[in-house]
């Protein structure tokens, strides 16, 4: 399969699976009490309404290129959350986080049942594309959802432990967030981060094809 295969392939499954993570944001944010991406539009099914230039088609593009198809990452535009207007922020806060990598679970699941069937039905012209579109969905779902459960500020992990830590320890470790990024990038460099996420992947991919008895 060339990289232009590759590519067409790979766009639906990793459009979704970085936009539906943050629309998914904006509807817990909404039902919590803040309206604040509802009325931006940001609530939405429509990829277009989520989708960044640079982190849902450049950079997926790049990194594609760059790893012969054996890499993918990405991020869509963050949809805006007003943590003071939620009803109970603190408390509410954890829902609101949780929200994103739930959708990447349930998308996960999604891309795992349609590989079974599949892999079930008789061969057509398409089986193969459509295996190896399942494929980049069960990966690049997994990858954001384990990614994002790191607990790191902004991260939606780090968001989870400031909603779960007392008050004090809570205020501490949010004042990292505007070093998080530039400590997951380090930890990326070092090949710390690989070390981190390699065995939750193998995890992952384990239980989720024993789930569906592959």
């Amino acid at each position: 399969m060339n990289i232009i295969q590759t590519l067409a392939i790979s766009a639906i499954p990793v459009i979704f699976a970085i936009t539906l993570h943050e629309a998914a944001h904006g509807y817990v944010a909404r039902y919590f009490g803040d309206p604040t991406a509802w009325k931006l539009g940001r609530i939405s099914l429509n990829p277009l309404r989520h989708v960044d230039p640079v982190g849902t088609f450049l950079v997926p593009a790049l990194i594609l290129l760059l790893s012969s198809g054996g890499m993918m990452f990405g991020w869509a535009k963050p949809v805006p959350v007003d943590f003071g207007k939620l009803r109970r922020p603190k408390q509410d806060m954890l829902w609101v986080a949780v929200a994103g990598p739930a959708a990447n679970l349930l998308m996960a699941l999604g891309w795992t049942l349609v590989f079974k069937l599949v892999v079930d039905a008789q061969e057509t012209l398409y089986s193969d594309a459509l295996k190896e579109m399942c494929r980049v969905g069960i990966s690049i779902n997994g990858v954001l959802m384990l990614l994002n459960l790191l607990p790191l500020p902004p991260l939606d992990g780090g968001r989870i432990a400031v909603s779960l830590l007392p008050a004090p320890a809570a205020l501490r470790f949010a004042r990292l967030e505007p070093w998080g990024f530039p400590i997951l990038l380090a930890l990326l460099f070092l090949g710390i981060l690989d070390k981190i996420l390699q065995p939750l992947l193998n995890l992952y991919f384990s239980l989720l094809l024993g789930l569906f008895g592959f």
